[in-house]
């Protein structure tokens, strides 16, 4: 994570509409630069920028694989979707890239929304209020599972209409105490309420659209919940995610808007390119939008 105070800047390309050498090479490349501080991607089967199909490589697989790219970088999905794995499984997952990372891996979490990558594989995809109640219940399972009752015999139980752990056991325990963070996307009542309560941090969706108002809204709605609920927000990540483009004229705009985020209490920005830039294209997010905003923020 960024020192304290220090406005953490990632990078984020997403495993749609990319080869893999072009992948595996711009973060290799990333692993090169002193830009960054973290490396992020999206959870999706096909491309969301289409209503189905498209090409997409699976998420947590490609993290596990990239990961030894970038060394000393905290790496993270903004954000997995809970329709597409149960939270044991995840749990376990985390756990390894948990290890893996060194105690550098963020479980970003959502709901899960796009219908078009469900349908067609087969996968439920709930009408709300039930897939957030599945959600809800995924964060307090990873929870139990990261806790250090996890990591003995006789293990964790916890009655749940979705996912009931009985005497469930999480070896070996994740290297960080508690568990990898757990930041979450929700962003109507139940989910900042949910966020405030029992998350270590919150991702703005990955919009288009720079709207600071926005962000600022939400982040201020989580801030009085956490109030509500006595908790300390010391140390709670609040992270904006920018669209960069491809051309010098967008690349401006989203250092003007990264600025205007950290005014607005941002603690990470995730500056997302299209990943079919490659290593030319990470060059340029770094020379163009990473170093100007450390510059301008310190």
């Amino acid at each position: 994570m960024s020192p304290q105070g220090r406005i953490s800047i990632g990078f984020k390309t997403s495993p749609q509409g990319v080869d893999w050498p072009t992948l595996d090479a711009t973060w290799a490349r990333a692993g090169e630069l002193v830009a960054f501080d973290s490396a992020w991607m999206n959870d999706h089967l096909t491309d969301p920028s289409v209503d189905r199909g498209g090409a997409s490589w699976e998420a947590v697989t490609v993290m596990a694989a990239l990961a030894h790219r970038v060394p000393g970088l905290t790496i993270g999905h903004g954000v997995l979707s809970n329709t597409f794995r149960h939270p044991a499984v995840l749990a376990k997952q985390a756990t390894l890239l948990d290890h893996v990372t060194g105690g550098r891996f963020i479980v970003g979490l959502g709901a899960g929304w796009h219908e078009g990558e469900h349908r067609p594989f087969g996968i439920p995809l709930p009408p709300m209020p039930e897939r957030f109640d599945r959600f809800e219940s995924a964060v307090h399972t990873l929870k139990a599972l990261f806790s250090d009752a996890a990591g003995r015999e006789p293990g964790v139980s916890r009655p749940d209409p979705f996912y009931p752990l009985d005497g469930a056991t999480n070896e070996p325990s994740p290297m960080t105490p508690g568990g990898p963070p757990i930041w979450l996307g929700g962003q109507k009542r139940r989910g900042i309420a949910l966020v405030a309560r029992h998350g270590d941090g919150w991702m703005l969706p990955a919009i288009p659209d720079f709207d600071i108002d926005y962000f600022r809204a939400k982040r201020d709605g989580i801030l009085a919940e956490m109030a509500n609920a006595g908790r300390d927000p010391a140390g709670f990540a609040f992270a904006a995610q920018i669209q960069t483009g491809t051309t010098d004229v967008s690349r401006a705009a989203a250092v003007e808007a990264g600025v205007a985020f950290a005014a607005a209490g941002a603690t990470h920005l995730v500056l997302a390119m299209p990943a079919r830039l490659g290593p030319v294209g990470l060059d340029a997010l770094a020379q163009r939008v990473a170093e100007p905003l450390r510059d301008a923020l310190g």
